[in-house]
C-alpha cells in the first residue's frame, strides 16, 4: 500500500510539474483584419482568466477543460468563446473561437507590458509627495499624490489643482486602457509652474469609504475636503479643480458652493443625466447603422426594467443647470467635437446659455477629439484603447496657459 501511494504521488507530482510549462501569464494579439486586439491569459493549475486591455476588460473567468505539459483547452462561457493551443518551441500556438469564428492566436510567456508614449517616466524633474485627506462626515479616507512644480521651494506660492475623476471606481491616474490621463496632466502642469493633487476614488488604491450607496453628492464632499486640505497646507495661492466627465459636473457643483478659486471642466455635463444617456444610446445606434430615434421618454421606460443604484438614480435625475447658473469663479470649459459620451453640441450649448459672464471664462470645442480628448476617427468607446496618445497636447497647453493667466 505504501509503495502504491508513493507511485501515485510521483505520478501526480510529475503531471503537475509537466503542466508548469503552461501555467503562468501569456500574451498575444488577435488579428481581426484592420485591428489587432491584445489579449492576456493568466493560466493556473485549475483555472484561467482573460484580460482584453484595449476593451478595458480584466479577469474574464474561463473553465479549464484540459491542461497538460504541452496543451490547453479553456472555455470562456461569458464570451461564448474558447482557446485551444499546443506548446511549440516555448510558445502557445492555438485557435481562439467565438460566435462561430476561428482565429489563429499565438501567445508568448509573460505579461503584456505597454507604456503609452505620454506616460511620465522617473526620474522626474519635480517633487511628489504621498498624502491622505479625510472626509469625516462620510468616514472616507482619500489617498493621493501631491505634485509640486519644477523648481518649487518652501515659501513659494504657486497655483494648485485638485483633480476629480469621471464615473466609476478609478485610481488617482484615472487609468483606462493603460492610459493615465491624470498622471500626464499632473506632469505637464508641474513642468509649467502648477501644482496638483490627484487621488484614488473610494475603495480604490489607498482610499477607503462607502461606495455602494454613494452618489455624485458624496463625491462632491470628498472633493470639498481635498480643496480644504490644499488650502490648509498654506503652500499655494489659488486652489482650483480639474474635473473630467462626472468630475466636471462635480466641479460645477463645487463652484456653486464657492469652494474653489477656479474650475476646469473636461467634458463636464451641461444637460440632465437622462438626456445624456439618451444621446449616448443614439450615438451607438448610429454606429450600428440603426435608426437613432431613442427619446428621453423611451429611455425612462427602459430604465423601469433595469436594476439601478443610488448613483445611477441621482445621475439620471440631476440637472446641472442650477449649479452652472451660480458659478462666479473663472471657468474653462472644454469638450471634444467627437465626444460620444458627453455630446459637445448639446452640452456646450447649455453651458454657454447658463454660465454667468466672467472676463476669464473660456469655452472651447476641440475638433476631432473624443471623450478622453484623444484625436480619433469616430469617437466610439472601443477606439480609446487603440489610440496611443493619451491626451491632446493642445489641450494640455491650453489648460496650463489659462491657469497661468489667473
Amino acid at each position: 500500500m505504501k509503495k502504491l501511494t508513493l507511485i501515485l504521488g510521483i505520478l501526480l507530482f510529475s503531471t503537475i510539474t509537466w503542466a508548469q510549462g503552461i501555467v503562468g501569464t501569456w500574451n498575444g494579439e488577435l488579428n481581426l483584419g484592420t485591428v489587432k486586439l491584445p489579449l492576456v491569459f493568466h493560466i493556473g493549475d485549475n483555472d484561467c482568466t482573460l484580460d482584453s486591455p484595449n476593451q478595458g476588460a480584466k479577469g474574464i473567468k474561463g473553465t479549464v477543460k484540459h491542461l497538460s505539459a504541452d496543451s490547453i483547452n479553456v472555455d470562456f462561457e461569458t464570451l461564448g468563446g474558447s482557446y485551444v493551443a499546443k506548446l511549440v518551441n516555448g510558445k502557445l500556438n492555438g485557435i481562439f473561437s467565438q460566435m462561430g469564428y476561428k482565429l489563429k492566436l499565438e501567445l508568448e510567456k509573460g505579461d503584456l507590458v505597454r507604456l503609452r508614449p505620454q506616460t511620465p517616466q522617473a526620474p522626474y524633474p519635480y517633487q511628489t509627495e504621498e498624502v491622505v485627506f479625510t472626509n469625516v462626515k462620510d468616514t472616507a479616507s482619500l489617498a493621493g499624490t501631491l505634485t509640486y512644480p519644477v523648481g518649487y521651494r518652501a515659501g513659494k506660492k504657486v497655483p494648485v489643482v485638485l483633480m476629480i475623476t469621471g464615473s466609476g471606481m478609478q485610481n488617482r491616474d484615472e487609468e483606462l486602457f493603460e492610459h493615465k490621463p491624470f498622471a500626464v496632466i499632473a506632469d505637464y502642469l508641474a513642468r509649467h509652474g502648477i501644482a496638483s493633487l490627484r487621488y484614488d476614488d473610494r475603495q480604490v488604491g489607498g482610499s477607503t469609504g462607502n461606495i455602494s450607496d454613494a452618489t455624485s453628492e458624496d463625491f462632491k464632499r470628498d472633493a470639498t475636503e481635498g480643496v480644504k486640505y490644499l488650502r490648509g497646507l498654506k503652500k499655494f495661492n489659488k486652489v482650483g479643480v480639474i474635473g473630467h466627465s462626472e468630475g466636471g459636473m462635480i466641479a460645477f457643483m463645487l463652484a456653486q458652493d464657492k469652494v474653489p478659486d477656479f474650475i476646469v471642466t473636461l467634458a463636464g455635463t451641461g444637460i440632465q443625466g437622462d438626456s445624456i444617456l439618451t444621446e449616448q444610446t443614439n450615438f451607438i445606434l448610429r454606429q450600428q447603422g440603426k435608426p437613432a430615434n431613442m427619446t428621453v421618454k423611451q429611455m425612462h421606460l427602459t430604465m423601469l426594467m433595469m436594476e439601478t443604484s443610488p448613483w445611477y438614480d441621482f445621475f439620471v435625475s440631476y440637472d446641472p443647470k442650477e449649479a452652472i447658473q451660480h458659478v462666479t469663479c473663472p471657468a474653462f470649459v472644454l469638450n471634444g467635437s467627437k465626444d460620444s459620451q458627453v455630446i459637445a453640441e448639446s452640452n456646450l450649448s447649455a453651458i454657454r446659455k447658463y454660465l454667468p459672464s466672467h472676463k476669464k471664462n473660456k469655452i472651447k470645442e476641440y475638433p476631432g477629439l473624443n471623450h478622453l480628448f484623444q484625436p480619433c476617427k469616430t469617437g466610439a468607446v472601443d477606439e480609446y484603447g487603440t489610440i496611443e496618445q493619451t491626451i491632446s497636447e493642445e489641450v494640455l497647453a491650453d489648460i496650463a496657459e489659462w491657469i497661468g493667466t489667473l
